[in-house]
């Protein structure tokens, strides 16, 4: 059974800068024992309109934690001072974030 999703990692293909915040993101949030997951953003249109040009997007607990890079020390402290709320499935950021 999977942890349920505190981090949500909008990525996409051939993203040099999503690599590498998708291997910090798995690193912290293994060590922190949280889930998190990644969307592409270009399967989906609103997320393509939205952050395009902001990728990688952090967003821990359903708040924007960042974008372009991440700071392993910074999303781990974020989840150790927000209270967890894990994000379903199906949550998706709105627009506003930015």
């Amino acid at each position: 059974m999977s942890l349920p999703s505190r981090v949500l990692l909008l990525t996409r293909v051939n993203c040099t800068l999503c690599d590498e915040a998708a291997s910090v993101v798995a690193r912290t949030c293994e060590d922190a024992g949280v889930g998190w997951r990644a969307i592409d953003v270009d399967t989906d249109e609103c997320l393509r309109a939205a952050y395009t040009d902001h990728v990688p997007v952090v967003f821990t607990d359903g708040e924007l934690h960042g974008y372009w890079f991440v700071d392993a020390d910074k999303l781990k402290q974020a989840l150790v001072d927000r209270p967890a709320r894990p994000m379903g499935d199906d949550w998706r950021p709105a627009e506003h974030h930015l």
